[in-house]
């Protein structure tokens, strides 16, 4: 069972309880966002406020953010911070006081993350060297392929894979295959050879072979120990790496910021890769660690696939925290999926009232590479907690079922639903292994869904209107209107 601290009582005294499970979330802040919402739900509409409302909600605030794993003297200064500048006069007498200081916060929580995107150094002569360093379990193999595909599509980068943990013969295998599955190139690495031979090696070979940046994939331990400072330093006098991140498990909370401080001392670390907050991380490493390290923190890994590896945007992330959306990450997710020609082509279709099941049906497999339902719906301002309704693997049970009741349509029938009479809906449900009234429901949503489409297709290319279906053929179709088809059956 995990235990916490808890501060009680009047004279902030500490007692030790359970934790409370976390329950599996697609938001990695959503237990911070409940925590700080809660606080601040008590000042919200209140058009007077006195500076001991706000000292009695930052109190809230500090409580909520050591429940959700960010460090006491973060936390401290962070609600110190607030609070200095929400009890001045032009706060407290503005005529939204309220607002004032939930945008305090947001600001805050920009500045403690690190204010904006720390991206890559890239610009050293190649091949640039990137060393990824990190304790054991904390996924920097899968990391490292991951940042070798975003380095190739993305950045249009010629990456060299470099297996340099030689203590586990697995791990050499494991982005081997990685590698050959993503088509880029791993250095034949062998469990005999020694890491800083295999540094020197790897380099000379993309150098030869026209790879202009090469990801080590050191060996990591169970905790940091000499032996393992000893050979990290000895790899990067080496090849003197332009990167050197430490991937670093979000779900140890606390216990990232000093395993990135321990590693900080010996490699001077340039920055950080938190991992696996698609799980039950509590968002609390991400707003400690660089507040106590001072090292950005460049990407983070939110799930198993080879493209779940996401720059991190302090601004963007402090505005999810508090429910206001990321509209700029989904936009470039959308943009990722889908060509300006399919836009445009799309957009003529909805002008003609020619979005037919076979373009619902190409909506639906761009949205599920894009990810969750759930997840894309909380980027959008107003659906935060209607995304919280979504049951994620309900949802993608669901997203099954819509997609072999439409391949199980004919040509035909997919180009023109108003053909679908009751002997072709019993067919496609056999066909699909549903029933007639998962059919029936599909074609029912499918015509209000056009319906929407069709309204904003006149809202024209402004607000969300051109995002989501309106003028510029909005690469998501109607997203908004697809979370109503995975509440409860």
């Amino acid at each position: 069972m995990c235990l916490r601290l808890k501060f009680t009582g009047q004279d902030g005294s500490l007692r030790v309880e359970p934790r409370p499970a976390l329950r599996h979330t697609n938001d990695m802040f959503d237990f911070l966002h409940d925590k700080i919402d809660g606080a601040l739900k008590k000042i919200r509409g209140r058009g007077i406020l006195h500076a001991s409302d706000v000292e009695s909600v930052m109190k809230e605030v500090r409580t909520a953010l050591l429940e959700a794993d960010v460090n006491f003297k973060v936390a401290k200064d962070f609600c110190a911070r607030v609070t200095e500048q929400a009890v001045g006069e032009s706060v407290l007498k503005s005529l939204t006081p309220d607002q004032q200081i939930i945008k305090l916060v947001h600001e805050e929580l920009k500045r403690t993350m690190g204010d904006q995107f720390a991206d890559l150094d890239l610009h050293s002569s190649p091949p640039v060297v990137i060393m990824l360093a990190g304790l054991q379990g904390s996924g920097k193999t899968t990391t490292a392929s991951k940042l070798a595909r975003l380095l190739r599509d993305t950045y249009k980068r010629s990456p060299l894979l470099v297996p340099a943990d030689i203590y586990r013969p697995a791990a050499i295998d494991q982005l081997k295959t990685l590698g050959k599955n993503l088509n880029i190139p791993v250095f034949d690495t062998q469990p005999g050879d020694k890491p800083v031979d295999i540094a020197i090696r790897a380099r000379d070979f993309a150098s030869k072979n026209m790879c202009d940046v090469m990801i080590i994939d050191t060996a990591g331990r169970l905790q940091i120990d000499t032996d393992l400072m000893d050979e990290l330093k000895h790899i990067s006098a080496a090849v003197m790496p332009t990167e050197t991140l430490l991937v670093a498990d979000a779900m140890t909370g606390q216990e990232a910021v000093n395993v990135a401080q321990g590693f900080d001392q010996t490699l001077s670390l340039t920055g950080l890769i938190l991992t696996k907050l698609d799980g039950d991380a509590r968002g609390g490493a991400a707003l400690s660690m660089r507040a106590v390290t001072g090292k950005p923190i460049k990407f983070i890994g939110t799930g198993e696939k080879s493209d779940a590896l996401e720059a991190f945007h302090p601004e963007r992330m402090a505005s999810r925290i508090l429910g206001m959306g990321d509209v700029l990450t989904l936009i470039e997710k959308a943009v990722e999926q889908v060509s300006l020609e399919d836009s445009v082509a799309l957009e003529k279709k909805l002008k003609k009232d020619q979005f037919t099941f076979e373009e619902f049906l190409d909506q639906l497999k761009m949205i599920k590479r894009m990810g969750s339902i759930s997840s894309l719906m909380g980027m959008i301002p107003g659906l935060n907690k209607i995304a919280k309704q979504v049951d994620p693997e309900k949802q993608e049970a669901e997203l099954k079922r819509i997609e072999a009741i439409i391949l199980s349509m004919t040509p035909q029938e997919r180009r023109n639903h108003e053909i679908l009479d009751g002997s072709r809906r019993r067919r496609i449900a056999l066909g699909s292994g549903t029933k007639v009234e998962d059919v029936n429901k599909l074609v029912k949503q499918f015509v209000e869904m056009r319906k929407v489409m069709k309204q904003l297709m006149k809202m024209g290319p402004g607000g969300l209107g051109g995002l989501f279906g309106g003028g510029g053929g909005g690469p998501l179709g109607g997203l908004g209107n697809f979370g109503g088809m995975f509440g409860k059956r």
